[in-house]
């Protein structure tokens, strides 16, 4: 069976770190919407017992999420099927978008589908923790709250908007972040209700900004059109619009400069799930 779905992005509209655990990972706080844009992956399912990842990305297969999500679901499930698995890159790498993260969930979604192995919810998403903090949220598939390490996930209604997302020409090391002093990794801990009452912030924007002076001048560009914010780690950031032709107008200051974007849409749920639900 041929299937093809778009993988897509997130952001964190906010984001704080409550503490340390005694596992050696931060509990966060961090409010998620899915984004209507991201990479195309097609999955050719075969009676071969073989996982293919077609497209190279330049580093041993082995070492790629998206073959490692299928190796863990083949050994959990004992599954004896295959699958060759290419993909069209189009979300920036190292931008906080969770790009890689969403391909590993896409993965165990589809081929849980299309290899007819009936997994629950729950179960994925345990598995999905196991890759990596952010794979759960695109297995939820929905706008989430999330807490602990980012698996604790409950679905929130939150008004879908226009999102510009412009990356700068620099990617940031997620671990040079959490060995920083300059991170603040105690923050009070509050309810979701507490956070929307007040202002939002992304806690690593601080300490990414002092560092990279190009988010930190792209977060001004962008404050010309409403509140800008850096989406995970970075150093993607993002300003939201009720209207795609505004969104479109301030695209094209972007273009000007040669800032590399995107306008998409967050959603109520993942085009992953939407594209399964027809089969």
């Amino acid at each position: 069976m041929l299937f093809t779905t778009t993988s897509p992005c997130k952001l964190n509209l906010f984001l704080y770190i409550t503490g340390k655990r005694p596992d050696g990972y931060h509990n966060l706080e961090t409010l998620f919407v899915i984004l209507d844009y991201g990479d195309k992956m097609t999955f050719q399912t075969t009676d071969e017992d073989k996982v293919e990842l077609i497209t190279d990305f330049g580093f041993p297969v082995a070492d790629n999420l998206i073959y490692k999500a299928a190796m863990l679901l083949k050994k959990t499930t004992n599954c004896q099927k295959g699958v060759k698995i290419s993909i069209d890159k189009v979300l920036p790498q190292g931008g906080g978008l969770g790009g890689g993260s969403g391909n590993a969930a896409t993965v165990l979604l589809v081929l849980n589908k299309l290899w007819n192995l009936n997994l629950d919810k729950a179960t994925l998403l345990k598995l999905g923790t196991s890759l990596g903090a952010d794979v759960p949220i695109f297995i939820q598939g929905t706008s989430a709250y999330a807490t602990g390490i980012g698996e604790i996930l409950t679905e929130v209604k939150v008004p879908n908007h226009y999102y510009l997302v412009a990356t700068p020409d620099c990617k940031v090391p997620t671990k040079l972040l959490f060995s920083s002093d300059k991170l603040v990794k105690n923050t009070p801990s509050k309810t979701l209700e507490e956070h929307l009452k007040t202002s939002h912030d992304n806690c690593f924007t601080h300490v990414v900004v002092q560092e990279y002076p190009q988010v930190q001048t792209l977060l001004d560009l962008l404050k010309k059109y409403g509140k800008s914010y850096m989406s995970g780690s970075g150093s993607s950031c993002f300003v939201a619009f009720d209207d795609i032709d505004h969104a479109k107008c301030a695209q094209k200051e972007l273009n000007k400069l040669k800032i590399s974007s995107f306008i998409a849409k967050s959603v109520d749920l993942s085009p992953v799930i939407a594209d399964l639900n027809k089969l």
